[in-house]
């Protein structure tokens, strides 16, 4: 018996009967040309291998060449029933939850009624030629079957035992923190922990998976955390250490990203945290969680144990290489106070018998000593004041001084060691002071701007062959507060490109004289006075300009 839906270009109708639904699908299956698709549930897969006439429909349209595509819920019940239905269709995928049945053509739709008994025939199906709504139909078979998984990895899951994948997002965080100590007390081989703040380290042991995560240590487990480290999380540290010593943990550095537990290479939980609070320090209150994904998805797995690895390799280089450098402090600090202790005597006494033997044929040789030693002097020096300036202790005697003053005085120097030095004096010092016959005074340690002006100038003088080196004082009313600016210009070859982003860091140099120790300590000089300094090229494309600026007093 049919009821009919007549329209212009098909019929759609209701059959009813088992031997009307099953003959209507057999004679689905013999008018198809080129392709069906089959969508039905996990109570299917054994009428159409038990029932001959369904089975023989499907094998005579594949004999003909048509595609066949069949899309249902594989289950350990209809495991064997799938097995065989993989002979007969061209592809056979899976998916979770199907509640539907239809067959669908080019052509024709036929949905038999949804039964979940066993080996129960459908009594009643819709059928439909009316090509809007076939169309329909296979939009939302191509849909589903998008969804789908091959069977041969849903099989190979139910046959292993193997989980079948999953992907959860959990905007509860009651249901997040269940997740994240279930999967705390599942690890048996290995645990990945990245904690973003110090206080989510506190969050998890509140919960108990810290605790978990010691006993999982204790019988074997590898643990390896990586975490911002307080005095908040230092009871939760000692704890560790003394109950699971085999722990391993990195400090991490405060992050607002997510917070990540990767269990046994098979399952992780990422949390994304909201906002910190107003009270960091409230274990409940602090960072609570926005929403949590949990998966066992194997690339995605994967994905954050590379992540992990990278951060973890990351961390281990940066702390060897924090260590290595507090030892190389340590020695060069040791090495630069040790050679200083005999420098004095030597300098002292060598100075002393060239100014008694200045006539004689020992006066060469003793100023020899005094020159080299005087080297030295300036080494071990500088070597310390790098070491105060990496450190943060130098201090600075500051007084009041008259600016123009101590600069003529240094340019006046270095003229007259010019002059004995070489006879063929080719190169100027000038010097240019705005409103030279007012003084510009500023506050800051003596000896310590001498130390700037001397390195730039000895600089100059070393990269200058022939022309003029010229040093500008001025004050610029415009700042808040009032600054001096000098800066000294010079003729020579300039700055090499390759050197010039670096200048003012440590032993930078292109030339075989001197450590490269001089810009670096006159910049954490004017830093520690609150000023700025600068070095660039020339516009003119001869020589280079170094200019610092610092606070003045009027």
């Amino acid at each position: 018996m049919t009821h009919r839906l007549n329209s212009h270009d098909g019929i759609t109708r209701v059959i009813h009967g088992t031997k009307e639904v099953v003959d209507a699908e057999v004679a689905f299956f013999y008018n198809i040309n080129k392709k069906a698709d089959t969508y039905m549930n996990y109570t299917r897969p054994p009428l159409a291998i038990g029932l001959d006439p369904v089975r023989n429909a499907f094998l005579d349209a594949k004999s003909r060449g048509v595609h066949l595509r069949y899309l249902t819920e594989i289950t350990e019940d209809n495991l064997s029933y799938c097995k065989e239905l993989l002979k007969l269709v061209d592809e056979l995928r899976h998916l979770d939850g199907i509640t539907g049945n239809f067959m669908v053509s080019e052509t024709e739709y036929v949905a038999p009624l949804i039964l979940f008994e066993h080996g129960q025939i459908a009594p009643q199906a819709v059928y439909s030629n009316t090509k809007e709504i076939v169309e329909q139909q296979q939009h939302i078979f191509d849909n589903f079957w998008s969804k789908g998984i091959s069977a041969g990895n849903k099989i190979k899951e139910i046959e292993e035992g193997v989980e079948p994948e999953f992907h959860e997002v959990i905007t509860n965080e009651d249901d997040a923190n269940k997740i994240l100590l279930e999967l705390s007390r599942s690890v048996k081989k290995e645990a990945l922990f990245i904690l973003p703040t110090d206080n989510a380290m506190r969050r998890a042991d509140s919960l108990g998976v810290i605790d978990c995560l010691i006993n999982a240590s204790q019988v074997g487990a590898s643990i390896k955390i990586i975490c911002p480290l307080s005095k908040r999380n230092s009871q939760i540290l000692s704890k560790i250490s003394d109950q699971a010593p085999s722990i391993q943990i990195l400090k991490g550095s405060t992050s607002p990203a997510a917070g990540v537990l990767i269990v046994d290479g098979m399952k992780f939980s990422r949390t994304e945290l909201g906002e910190p609070s107003n009270d960091d320090t409230n274990i409940q209150s602090s960072r609570a969680a926005r929403f949590t994904v949990y998966s066992n998805s194997r690339p995605t797995v994967e994905l954050f144990r590379s992540i992990f690895g990278l951060l973890w390799n990351e961390r281990t280089l940066n702390e060897q290489l924090r260590i290595t450098d507090s030892m190389q402090r340590d020695f060069i600090n040791i090495a630069a106070h040790e050679l200083r202790t005999p420098i004095q005597p030597i300098l002292g006494l060598s100075q002393i018998l060239s100014n008694k033997l200045v006539n004689t044929e020992y006066a060469d040789p003793l100023n020899i000593i005094v020159k080299n030693a005087l080297k030295l002097q300036r080494l071990t020096e500088d070597i310390l004041d790098v070491q105060k300036i990496e450190s943060k202790t130098m201090n600075l005697k500051k007084e009041r001084f008259h600016l123009n003053k101590l600069i003529l005085d240094i340019v006046r120097e270095y003229r007259n060691q010019l002059r004995n030095k070489n006879g063929n004096y080719h190169v100027e010092i000038k010097v240019n002071v705005t409103n030279k016959d007012i003084p510009l005074f500023i506050e800051a340690d003596r000896y310590r701007v001498t130390q700037v002006i001397t390195n730039l100038l000895s600089n100059a003088v070393k990269f200058t062959m022939k022309g003029r080196i010229l040093i500008c004082l001025q004050q610029k009313k415009g700042n808040n507060p009032p600054e001096v600016l000098v800066s000294v210009t010079d003729a020579g070859q300039g700055i090499d490109p390759d050197i010039l982003p670096r200048i003012f860091s440590r032993f930078v140099s292109k030339s075989y004289q001197g450590t490269g120790l001089g810009l670096y300590i006159a910049k954490g000089i004017v830093e520690a006075h609150g000023g700025k300094i600068r070095g660039k090229n020339n516009d003119e494309g001869k020589g280079a300009t170094f200019s610092f600026s610092l606070p003045s007093t009027h």
